[in-house]
């Protein structure tokens, strides 16, 4: 009975593991314009299993987040502070400060990323098998012949329908949709403990989104991966995700369970965008109220809180004066960067305690 009782604490507690851990991340692109500060100190974590959906305008440094995890930003972008780190069998890979030889040995085989735009991630001169099977001997020592039956495996396993035929195909000759499978199929050929899926349905039509992301969330419960979803689409991230992460001009304002953050939200720019969703079924005839302003140009970060230009509850002589620190809510999960309740929290009466 004690080894039973043993046995599933040690299952609680690496269900409680974190996969990814990102601390103090600044990834830049030095151009001869200027300097575009495009991820500024993010910090963030995802746990075992875990759906962690990162939402917010185009251009507020999402993708390029996700591309820095797996060291995959293209130059003249460069990672120029903090740290990204994979959970492996012996330990943490840190991606920032690791040898090529353990990036590679991550990318694919711990974390996958399925990108978003397929067509212009794989090559039109090779098949879709050749294509899924050199991803899996990358990593495992197996024939041709081996990693060609698990593609035709993997390709039935994300519902492309006849896969012994279509393993031969080449890009062209399958549909966006399709691709988006095949790119599905690849990112899941070695068993990665996360997915990152960077608007994996963009350009699709509403029915095929609509499958692509039933297939995400069904191969989500089946193997237990973690999927870090990024979108601009508030209602696929209430509809995947167990947490959400709102990120504006390289930072994260606000994070925390889905429910909290879309029922209650705390920071105005959440609040903005969250107001500006339509709501079918509510019977109001209110029109739609659109973030005011717009996203500055990046060559252009605004001082302060990098929100403060459009903020409906800006305050003069502190938000464009003082750039917020994340605070953590003790009576809720996550995180809010705000002035507002910076203020909130150096006046609070501190708790009686009996003696």
């Amino acid at each position: 009975m004690p080894t039973t009782e043993a046995s599933r604490e040690r299952k609680r507690t690496r269900a409680r593991e974190n996969i990814l851990e990102i601390e103090g991340l600044h990834t830049r692109f030095e151009l001869d314009d200027g300097v575009v500060q495009a991820v500024s100190g993010v910090d963030l974590a995802i746990a075992r299993g875990e759906v962690l959906a990162v939402v917010g305008e185009s251009g507020c440094g999402k993708s390029v987040m996700a591309r820095s995890v797996l060291r995959l930003v293209d130059r003249p972008g460069r990672i120029t502070d903090g740290r990204i780190r994979v959970r492996t069998d012996d330990g943490a890979t840190d991606m920032v400060s690791a040898a090529p030889e353990a990036v590679r040995g991550v990318r694919g085989n711990r974390v996958a990323m399925v990108f978003q735009e397929p067509m212009s991630s794989m090559s039109p001169m090779h098949t879709i098998g050749n294509q899924i099977g050199e991803a899996i001997r990358l990593h495992e020592p197996v024939s041709k012949a081996e990693a060609r039956a698990r593609a035709v495996e993997l390709l039935g396993r994300v519902g492309i329908p006849a896969p012994q035929r279509r393993v031969d195909e080449y890009p062209f000759q399958m549909s966006g949709g399709m691709l988006q499978r095949v790119m599905i199929a690849m990112a899941l050929s070695c068993g990665p403990d996360l997915l990152i899926a960077d608007e994996p349905t963009t350009a699709l039509d509403v029915t095929t989104q609509a499958q692509i992301l039933d297939l995400l969330r069904g191969l989500q419960q089946e193997t237990g991966m973690a999927i870090m979803l990024i979108t601009h689409d508030l209602g696929v991230a209430a509809q995947m995700a167990d947490r959400v992460a709102v990120m504006y001009l390289g930072t994260v304002v606000e994070e925390g369970r889905v429910e909290d953050v879309f029922r209650a939200p705390r920071h105005p720019y959440t609040k903005a965008l969250l107001r500006s969703v339509p709501k079918l079924g509510s019977g109001s005839r209110e029109r739609l109220r659109p973030v005011r302003g717009m996203v500055p140009h990046s060559y252009r970060r605004p001082p302060g809180c990098p929100f403060h230009p459009r903020c409906d509850e800006f305050v003069a002589g502190r938000c464009d004066v003082t750039v917020p620190v994340p605070l953590r809510d003790p009576a809720r999960t996550g995180t809010v960067s705000c002035l507002l309740y910076e203020e909130h929290q150096e006046h609070e009466e501190p708790e009686e305690t009996t003696p």
